[in-house]
């Protein structure tokens, strides 16, 4: 991979959290946010103050940040490792007719994570599901996973960039 920095991550504690703040989190990332009076916050990329920012999992980026932080082909929807492995699973699952708990334990963060993640990922329209519990990428998924990584890999989707073949090759 390029650069830990070239897209959101998402805390490499979120292990930690409970289940309550974890969904909190994972709901408001993104929302804008007006600075208190009296408080202060910087964004994490240029480390300018802030009086409104966007925030993912506790770190504040300005609006400029936010958007150089989006990658092509998402149309506004914040993607990871974590949703690349999703939507990489679902175009080249490593078995046939895999199912969803199978991507939501195999995706690189916990499978509660997991679950809201693959949802928001068929909410948003780039995973279909045109039979029962058969799910695919759609088109616009398809351009999102190759914009994600480009970003992530410099060049375009290989199965073997999956989270799930990476894990087996470092246990």
């Amino acid at each position: 991979m390029k650069s830990e920095h070239n897209c959101f991550q998402y805390p490499p504690n979120i292990r930690t959290l409970d289940l309550a703040s974890l969904v909190s989190m994972y709901r408001s990332r993104g929302e804008p946010y007006t600075v208190p009076a009296g408080d202060m916050v910087a964004c994490c990329v240029s480390k300018r103050l802030l009086k409104h920012s966007k925030r993912w999992f506790g770190l504040h980026y300005s609006q400029k940040a936010w958007d150089a932080m989006l990658t092509t082909g998402c149309e506004g929807y914040p993607l990871t490792e974590v949703e690349f492995n999703v939507m990489g699973l679902v175009k080249a699952p490593p078995q046939p007719r895999i199912s969803r708990e199978f991507i939501e334990q195999n995706c690189g963060i916990v499978s509660q994570l997991g679950f809201l993640i693959f949802n928001d990922l068929r909410q948003f329209g780039f995973i279909d599901e045109p039979e029962d519990h058969i799910f695919e990428l759609s088109h616009r998924g398809e351009i999102a996973l190759d914009g994600l990584s480009r970003r992530l890999f410099d060049t375009g989707f290989k199965p073997d960039q999956l989270w799930i073949h990476n894990s087996k090759l470092n246990s």
